[in-house]
């Protein structure tokens, strides 16, 4: 028994000296950019054996394998390496510099002029709709929320985003690639028309304010990029019930999750509000509008995607003021508006390319009647009519190079059709604006990205044509920390509504050079940004006299002699983090800009244009009471205010100054309330939000602007239509539970 048990002994000894006798050690270093890395898994292919690096990038292991084989390094932040070896007895030493492995996630954003809000990039997104919703004073239209962004101005007498030192028509709004021609209800004078879009159509938005991308154009300032909502989690239907309007909807899912459809329809009237508060503007005839809206969205079994949206709204209002004209003592505006737009959309990927293709067509009539009234008596009825076709067709194929890098190229016509009738003029203008495109994404590693573009268009009106070079960089030089630069050339037609005559006109021109500075970490946003603008070929406009009840300018646009220049600096700051269920954002806003332009005499600081806006935005949500509370507040230092007459020198009609001065500087609290009952139903296939809006807590009396008479010794302020302003309302949903997505975008 103990010779067996020694015999046995003796046989693991001599196995286990022949198995160390067999082993092969493998060594090496891994590296990159000549620096050794640690955590890089080195494995031989088809066997357990391996190691991983240590801190200097050093590795060691040992193998019993005989002949050829692969040893492979790999790390989530670098491309796979395979190397071959032959393994026989003696030991192997192998070095590696590996390379960065580029991707979506670790690559750096180019972000220069622009701020994105978007189910694709969540972590960076700065303005959902949940948070257009509830920011207290936006009176959830999207273009009112940018207003408490960096670069946008507060301007309240006339609808559009006034972008960096721009006017409201100098930017554009664009609804899945395509141009929306008429994104503002119809107005008078003095009274900025609204959103026509409800919000809730939209998933995200890519909002720049200068730099943006050579896919799109026609707009001197900056863009407002609009993705439309895909298919529904369910089916739904949804009601909205407040002191101006109500409303009723519904989506429909198909059982297979392949194609939806859905309606709305609603009417707004101010009548009633009218008769609780005590409005600035005379409304005559209270504001009240009708629209119905339709959907359908599809998609096929090849991977391809339909989508389809088209409404229909109409909207009147009559407005009676003071006449500043001594023969009258009223001036009286009466509005009639009509407006359709469709817009169709397709996404396909064939292979390599994918197509994103969409066209969008839109009707909108504005029927102006002008009268004055003395003694109870009403006169001088002038009428201005305007019909607008807007057709537009764009197409856009692109390759992905790699995960980070693509190339897309493509091409977009817009067709423009109006009629405008007023008093002898019968004006009938039509343009073809066509353009061809090309950019690049260029990603060079995780920390250095290119976008490249070029923007070609002609404009059968003007007869002529243009090249936009588009161009911007963005590098990571520290974690957390990047920094972008964005230059483009930019081009424009000149207002159609300022053509009434032969004149030799040109595309307007601006040149936009921006640097920025970002830090985004988890719940934190920093950004710091700086531009200048610089305008050339801006029209110049002469008066042509008045209607005869002296209440609308005829102004010509006579040639591109206009100048002027936009220069500033820009900081925002958003916090998630610091503090429980609190969602806050500051912004501020210096701007330098100067303009010889339309009928000014000399260069001077635009009317639109302040020079220090300030927001500030706080959301607090609290749970147990279900409960939202939202502030804003908002500042503008004084905006300049101007008075050109014309007046004849030597034989020569030359525009001057007459009066001018400062308005008071702008400023206004608001709150809101969002109450949410369905909070902590399980299984809830219902959602209600009852919502109580403020807009001007304090009753600020603002002022926009003001209004002289023909001779100049008379003026009236523009102000606001009231100057506090509550909303009440309630919105059901039946169908789906929204309420636990609402909490989650800080609500």
């Amino acid at each position: 028994m103990k010779t067996q048990t020694q015999r046995f002994l003796f046989l693991i000894a001599f196995f286990s000296f022949f198995l160390s006798y067999a082993q092969v050690k493998i060594t090496g270093k891994v590296t990159f950019r000549n620096k050794g890395i640690s955590e890089i898994n080195i494995t031989l292919k088809d066997t357990y054996d391996g190691a991983t690096t240590d801190t200097n990038g050093n590795f060691s292991f040992e193998t019993s394998e005989k002949g050829n084989h692969t040893l492979i390094f790999t790390h989530s932040k670098y491309n796979d390496v395979e190397k071959p070896i032959v393994i026989e007895n003696q030991e192997i030493s192998v070095n590696v510099e590996l390379k960065e492995q580029i991707n979506e996630i670790d690559a750096v954003v180019i972000s220069a002029g622009s701020i994105e809000a978007s189910d694709k990039k969540r972590a960076t997104a700065l303005l959902t709709p949940i948070d257009v919703y509830t920011t207290a004073g936006a009176d959830g239209q999207i273009t009112s929320a940018l207003t408490y962004l960096p670069g946008v101005q507060k301007v309240g007498e006339s609808e559009g985003l006034f972008i960096r030192g721009g006017t409201g028509t100098e930017s554009k709004i664009f609804m899945d690639g395509s141009l929306i021609n008429n994104y503002f209800s119809s107005s008078v004078p003095g009274i900025a028309g609204r959103d026509r879009f409800n919000t809730s159509l939209f998933k995200g938005n890519v909002f720049s304010s200068g730099g943006y991308s050579a896919l799109y154009g026609q707009a001197l300032s900056g863009a407002l990029m609009l993705e439309s909502v895909d298919l529904p989690d369910q089916s739904s239907y949804d009601f909205g019930i407040s002191s101006i309007f109500a409303n009723a909807g519904f989506q429909k899912l198909s059982d297979d999750k392949t194609h939806s459809y859905g309606a709305t329809l609603g009417y707004s009237n101010l009548n009633l509000m009218q008769k609780v508060f005590d409005f600035n503007t005379d409304f005559i005839d209270a504001p009240q509008g009708l629209n119905a809206d339709a959907n359908f969205r599809i998609k096929t079994k090849s991977g391809g995607f339909f989508k389809y949206y088209g409404k229909y709204d109409t909207n009147s209002m009559g407005v009676k003021t003071e006449s500043l004209e001594a023969d009258n003592e009223y001036s009286i505006i009466k509005l009639k508006g009509k407006n359709t737009y469709h817009n169709l959309s397709f996404k396909q990927k064939f292979g390599k390319y994918l197509l994103n293709a969409g066209t969008s067509y839109s009707f909108n009539r504005t029927d102006l009647n002008f009268s004055t009234e003395s003694n109870d008596i009403e006169s001088d009825k002038t009428r201005l009519l305007t019909d607008g076709n807007y057709i537009n067709f764009k197409a856009v194929l692109e390759r992905k190079i790699n995960r980070i890098s693509a190339v897309r190229g493509g091409f977009e016509v817009n067709n423009t059709d109006e009629k405008l009738t007023f008093e002898e003029i019968n004006k009938h203008y039509k343009d073809l604006i066509s353009a061809a495109f090309v950019e690049t994404d260029l990603g060079f590693s995780n920390n250095l990205s290119a976008k490249i573009g070029v923007r070609a268009e002609n404009s059968s009106y003007l007869g002529k044509s243009n090249i936009a070079p588009r161009l911007a960089l963005a590098y990571r030089f520290a974690k957390d920390w990047t920094t972008s630069f964005a230059y483009g050339l930019f081009y424009q037609n000149p207002e159609s509504k300022y053509i009434n005559g032969p004149a030799n006109l040109d595309f307007q021109k601006s040149q936009h050079y921006i640097f920025q500075v970002q830090r985004a970490t988890d719940g934190r946003s920093l950004r710091f940004e700086a531009f200048y603008k610089k305008y050339d070929q801006l029209i110049k406009v002469s008066n042509l006299g008045f209607n005869d009840n002296q209440t609308q300018p005829i102004q010509r646009a006579d040639n591109n002699n206009g100048f002027g220049y936009a220069k500033g600096l820009e900081l925002f700051w958003r916090d998630k983090k610091t503090f429980d269920n609190i969602d806050y954002w500051i912004s501020y806003s210096y701007l330098d800009s100067k303009r010889d332009f339309m009928n000014y005499p000399v260069s001077l600081q635009p009317n639109f244009a302040s020079a220090h806006t300030l927001s500030a935005v706080a959301k607090r949500f609290i749970p147990e009471w279900k409960l939202g509370v939202n502030l804003s507040y908002s500042y503008a230092k004084g905006r300049p205010y101007y008075d050109f007459a014309t007046k004849d020198v030597n034989g020569q009609i030359i525009n001057y100054t007459r009066n001018e001065g400062r308005l008071k500087d702008y400023s206004a609290l608001n709150l809101s309330f969002n109450y949410l009952p369905n909070l902590g139903k399980k299984d809830a296939k219902a959602f209600t939000i009852f919502v109580l809006s403020i807009s001007n807590v304090l009753g600020t009396k603002n002022v926009y602007g003001y209004n002289f008479s023909q001779d100049g010794s008379r003026s009236s302020g523009v102000v606001p239509p009231i100057n506090t302003f509550v909303f009440v309302g309630a919105f059901i949903s039946f169908g789906v539970d929204k309420t636990q997505d609402a909490i989650n975008n800080n609500l």
